[in-house]
């Protein structure tokens, strides 16, 4: 393909992205496709011959939009939002035809550039402490854009592992490492993204589950409790996860407790703000984040809920040498003359290779700007608030938590957890709306989350409606 016949393949895709956003509405939000449905659809084998592409678009809507779980759907109240934006979509783009590979300053010297920008921008925005930022009135700290919040507690946990490893080394005439690694033990509430209690089965490390409170917060208490158990025991406590808004149910942990624990018991302590993060640059919700200060590091995927389409995961880190020592590798044909000048990134992440993620950061944040994102976040949350309010006068229902960000939790009440399980299918299985449930201490909940940037107070309404006309369907005498 040339440029000539690009430019026809790429107006053409232009086009059909436009009109299918612009018409998601239209879809059913969850498909009914059975695994193993486009085996039936294409052939076995790749074509010989290159084909055109106008037959490559056509299949499109016959191949795979019948498999698409229209994520930016107002429909799409499950998990949590991944964002989308034309400023993003348009960057990425840019990356896809820049294709650098920025493990390190010299492989794409802009790429590198950006990114320490536009992170300190965006850690400004959310007003971290300035010891996360980079430069030299800061400190030694700085911001990488991480894949997934997965893979930026890996790097904590590893980087934690690492300077415990080279204290125990320094005050011990012998050092067994296979010993120490089993000894190490890091600690998370039990309502922490499954992600966390996975980075500590790839370190090879203890991970203890902390007992949360009626709120279902990770108290301070808790965790010096645990800490001083496995002290007793000849354990070495070594890293901690603390949450702002749960996967389950956007609980908040006591962070400025657990900070005050984490820097008496000299352990790590890692930040998981997910999606919450980024309503931290609306000045009303940085009372969450209270006890930053205390965190060695930190993350938030802006591609969650700030525009930012996948991936695009923020991460930032008060002493960067310590995550560049846990994974510096440094083989001769990456040398480059300014090395120690500006960051290798390679060295802040787990893959070698990485993509020119920055540019979407910067082209979202520039063209919205800070004020038209604080409005798509804080009317986000408002439509939550609505939908809340439409629960509270119905008494069928009730609301299992409070209602902080663009979650709200419920159930049936004085129903059943095999009774809700139910409702819920039933709602999924008339195709308007897709919701799911979670498990708080053993009690079956439905989650309805305020997802796609179009979802406007009408959805909510028509998400409302299915909900209670489902539930009619099942307990009509309820």
């Amino acid at each position: 393909m040339e440029s000539a016949e690009f430019k026809e393949f790429g107006t053409a895709m232009l086009n059909y992205i436009t009109e299918y956003l612009d018409n998601i509405r239209d879809r059913r939000v969850l498909p009914t496709v059975q695994p193993g449905y486009i085996q039936d659809l294409i052939p076995a084998e790749a074509p010989e011959e290159g084909e055109d592409w106008k037959d490559v678009m056509k299949d499109i809507e016959r191949v795979i939009m019948p498999g698409v779980t229209h994520w930016h759907s107002p429909n799409f109240h499950a998990f949590y939002p991944t964002a989308n934006s034309y400023p993003a979509i348009v960057a990425d783009m840019l990356s896809g035809a820049i294709a650098c590979i920025g493990f390190t300053w010299m492989s794409s010297p802009a790429c590198t550039e950006l990114e320490v920008v536009t992170l300190d921008w965006l850690g400004k925005a959310i007003d971290l402490p300035p010891e996360f930022l980079s430069g030299p009135t800061n400190g030694k700290g700085g911001g990488v854009i991480q894949g997934t919040a997965s893979e930026a507690t890996l790097v904590a946990l590893l980087s934690a592992r690492s300077r415990f490893a080279k204290k125990h080394l320094s005050n011990a005439r012998s050092f067994d490492e296979d010993n120490f690694i089993g000894k190490l033990v890091s600690y998370t509430s039990e309502q922490s993204h499954s992600s966390v209690e996975r980075a500590g089965m790839l370190a090879g490390v203890k991970m203890r589950m902390i007992p949360t409170d009626e709120d279902l917060r990770m108290r301070g208490a808790d965790l010096k409790a645990a800490i001083q158990k496995d002290k007793a025991a000849g354990l070495i406590p070594f890293f901690v996860v603390a949450t702002l808004g749960s996967t389950n149910s956007c609980a908040f942990d006591a962070l400025d407790e657990i900070g005050d624990v984490c820097v008496e018991e000299e352990v790590w302590l890692h930040v998981d703000a997910a999606y919450a993060g980024a309503a931290f640059v609306c000045e009303e919700y940085r009372y969450l984040m209270v006890g930053m200060d205390k965190a060695d590091s930190f993350n938030f995927n802006p591609h969650k809920w700030m525009l930012v389409n996948f991936d695009c995961s923020a991460m930032w880190i008060k002493n960067a040498n310590e995550v560049v020592d846990a994974f510096n590798v440094d083989p001769f044909y990456l040398k480059h003359d300014m090395q120690g000048k500006a960051p290798d990134y390679r060295h802040w992440q787990i893959p070698l290779g990485r993509r020119f993620r920055s540019l979407k950061l910067w082209f979202v944040m520039r063209i919205y700007g800070l004020k038209k994102i604080k409005e798509h976040i804080r009317l986000q949350i408002k439509l939550a608030h609505d939908f809340e309010q439409m629960l509270r006068k119905d008494n069928r229902f009730e609301i299992v938590t409070p209602v902080i960000m663009g979650l709200v939790c419920f159930r049936l009440k004085d129903k059943s957890n095999d009774d809700n399980e139910k409702l819920l299918k039933r709602i999924n299985e008339r195709g308007t709306i897709h919701i799911v449930p979670a498990k708080l201490k053993g009690v079956y909940i439905i989650r309805f989350a305020i997802c796609s940037r179009f979802t406007n107070l009408e959805d909510v309404e028509i998400g409302w409606k299915e909900i209670q006309d489902a539930t009619t369907e099942l307990y009509p005498s309820a």
